[in-house]
């Protein structure tokens, strides 16, 4: 049937997809294709040049037509999700002034717009200095304002990625509101550009002449232009639909519209969200993110270098798997479940905290990543099965945060993300928590989200309530086993949970004696 097909394109940190999608969620045809992630021209930079990322949603594209049933002209609407918090600077055409600043960067500006006593002394009784000082030392535009005056004197616009690539696609300085995640002069709780006289505007070089207008989930963005169209193989003036970004629209597309479902993702950065229309500090001075559904917000609690943790110990003690992988022709990772599985639950003693990577609060910059417990009985099968036990303790933390901050429980949850993949991980997610653990009917839940909102968007469905529940359903689910859960509880509330404060003092002290990680 003509013009029935949803084409998402989903722009990650490592690739790049197009994915078509119908009314009811299913997924008919992907196309991935791989990118670098970023370069680093100076140790702790991340950044890559935007037309990687172009290019590659044009390959992305041309590869998904070139699959059977695929057909462009079955099309009727585009919705973009793209990572996060990725800054590019253009001019007034939108062409880019230097490489794009990648969310992962280390940068830290020198110097900073002064906010005045009356801030300084209201920042110092609120106990938010530090956090305001962590804000305005790390966005970007306050590096390329110090560092790059010059660049920063040509800036027509300061984009974040969805941005820019929203520029390429309709040829308007608009982006989704749920994409508007970063160290930018955001009103969390209004999902919208601060007001004149707030303090955003003293904190940051940038002025609302460098932002781009905004548009509700499922708004219209804007129709392809003629070359966007042919770069994509589609016919121009398709309706550019407003989404969000990518966390926003996976807990979306995992079904997660309620404050009850809790929605996991194993990813590069791990989370535990909720979605719910009241605004909500789960962690004090941090914002909850615009969610990918119009009024709402979804309550984020992350764990930083979460499932890179996995890719980290491929790197690093998987060169077996790794050569067996190659020789059959599949992911490494599909072996590690089998090399875990007869390791019991608790890895007998072995306990992983993953903060290999702090952050401005809880944890605190000073933060080490730890692995207590060894003995001479354990191998790097029990490391691994630590690193999933570890991650899933750290993501109930975040739950139980939530669930105390908001007194709603979390009833159920839906986990997403590459890690997902793995039933070990999945089975172990519900163990740890006590609760059943289902996967989203599709694994491109992020690409999904971006869907429903270009459905609602052309009208199919009246809001987002009717669209989940048209096109999300559950894929598998993994039950809660009991006896493994009353290690788990035992090992988290005995050890797990005391690590960290009990480490901390260590952890300062190797920060002050080594430097590292940096002031």
């Amino acid at each position: 049937m003509p013009s029935e097909r949803l084409l998402a394109l989903d722009v990650g940190t490592q690739s790049v997809r197009a994915l078509l999608f119908d009314r009811e969620g299913e997924l008919h045809a992907r196309a991935q294709v791989p990118i670098e992630p970023y370069v680093s021209p100076v140790p702790g930079w991340a950044e890559q040049d935007p037309a990687v990322y172009w290019q590659a949603l044009g390959e992305a594209c041309g590869a998904l037509w070139a699959q059977s049933g695929a057909e462009p002209g079955d099309v009727a609407g585009v919705a973009l999700t793209t990572q996060r918090a990725t800054t590019v600077v253009v001019d007034a055409e939108g062409r880019p002034l230097r490489d794009a600043i990648v969310w992962t960067d280390k940068r830290r500006a020198p110097s900073v717009p002064g906010m005045g006593p009356l801030w300084n002394a209201l920042f110092a009784l609120a106990g938010a200095r530090d956090v305001i000082r962590e804000f305005q030392v790390r966005c970007h535009a306050n590096w390329l304002a110090a560092q790059a005056p010059e660049v920063w004197s040509r800036t027509h616009k300061c984009l974040l990625l969805s941005g820019w690539l929203t520029h390429r696609l309709c040829g308007r300085f608009v982006d989704a509101a749920a994409a508007q995640v970063g160290y930018i002069p955001f009103d969390f709780k209004r999902r919208d550009w601060p007001r004149k006289g707030d303090w955003k505007w003293r904190a940051t070089a940038m002025e609302p002449r460098h932002l781009p207008d905004l548009a509700a989930p499922g708004q219209r963005l804007g129709d392809l232009t003629a070359e966007a169209a042919a770069h994509l193989g589609l016919a121009a003036g398709l309706p550019l639909i407003a989404a969000g970004a990518d966390k926003a629209c996976e807990v979306l597309g995992a079904g997660g519209v309620s404050p009850e479902t809790g929605v996991l993702s194993f990813g590069t950065t791990a989370t535990v969200n909720t979605c719910r229309e009241r605004y909500l500090e789960v962690t004090r001075f941090a914002p909850p993110y615009p969610a990918a559904v119009p009024g709402a917000y979804n309550d984020e609690v992350q764990i930083n270098h979460g499932f890179w943790l996995v890719s980290w110990f491929k790197r690093q003690f998987a060169a077996r798997e790794r050569e067996i992988a190659e020789v059959r022709g599949i992911a490494p990772e599909a072996l590690f479940d089998e090399m875990i599985a007869d390791i019991p639950p608790g890895c007998l003693g072995l306990t992983l905290q993953p903060y290999w990577s702090g952050a401005v609060r809880d944890p605190g910059p000073e933060a080490k990543g730890a692995i207590i417990g060894f003995g001479d009985v354990h191998t790097r099968a029990h490391i691994y099965r630590a690193i999933l036990e570890g991650l899933a303790y750290a993501l109930r933390a975040g739950k139980e945060r939530i669930e105390r901050r908001s007194r709603v429980p979390i009833r159920r949850l839906r986990v997403a993300g590459g890690g997902s993949q793995s039933d070990a991980a999945m089975q172990i997610t519900a163990d740890i928590f006590g609760v059943t653990a289902e996967r989203p009917h599709v694994y491109e839940a992020s690409g999904l989200g971006a869907a429903i909102n270009a459905a609602v968007g052309l009208g199919w469905y009246p809001d987002h309530g009717a669209a989940v529940a048209a096109m999300v359903r559950a894929g598998a689910a993994f039950e809660p086993d009991p006896e493994a859960g009353e290690i788990y509880d035992r090992l988290y509330n005995r050890v797990y949970r005391r690590m960290y404060e009990r480490l901390k003092p260590l952890y300062e002290d190797i920060r002050e004696i080594t430097g590292y990680p940096p002031r």
